[in-house]
């Protein structure tokens, strides 16, 4: 049985500039950086808070891509075609605070949702992101259903 996720993958274009930002400006810590026998780089990063999951920064391109596939990556990746997921924080105001400080870019200001308050920001590559403070009821799926209908929350 599944118990927990481990590790995610967000596409990057350079590790170095990928590694920067995530340390950097979001305060991760590295994991693993390592070249693998096929010449492919894992490099991993992840937030202190949670030591066990890791963020995989993956380069589209050999040996898991062919060029055509990479190429096409690379563009949704460009175009903001693809979200990287939600982070989730104790307090959305005062992390946008210190991440804008830092230099994330912002496409929307924390404001409230249903399930707390939100913000999103995108990394160097396109990527974005959801940072989250979550309410009680952002994990009870009856409080969800009342405010958006029966759905599959459950």
């Amino acid at each position: 049985m599944i118990t927990r996720l481990g590790v995610a993958s967000v596409f990057v274009f350079d590790y170095d500039e990928a590694k920067r930002f995530f340390l950097d400006k979001l305060g991760f810590e590295q994991r693993f950086d390592l070249m693998m026998d096929d010449g492919m780089r894992w490099l991993t990063v992840g937030p202190p808070a949670d030591p066990v999951f890791q963020l995989s920064l993956s380069a589209p391109g050999p040996p898991m891509h062919d060029e055509e596939t990479a190429r096409t990556i690379r563009g949704l990746v460009a175009q903001g075609a693809l979200s990287a997921g939600a982070w989730n924080t104790d307090d959305c105001r005062a992390t946008y605070a210190a991440y804008r400080a830092r230099g994330v870019e912002f496409l929307q200001e924390p404001h409230e949702v249903p399930y707390g308050v939100e913000a999103v920001f995108r990394d160097p590559f396109g990527n974005w992101y959801s940072l989250n403070e979550l309410n009680e009821a952002a994990l009870d799926a009856e409080a969800m259903a009342e405010r958006f209908g029966p759905g599959d929350a459950g």
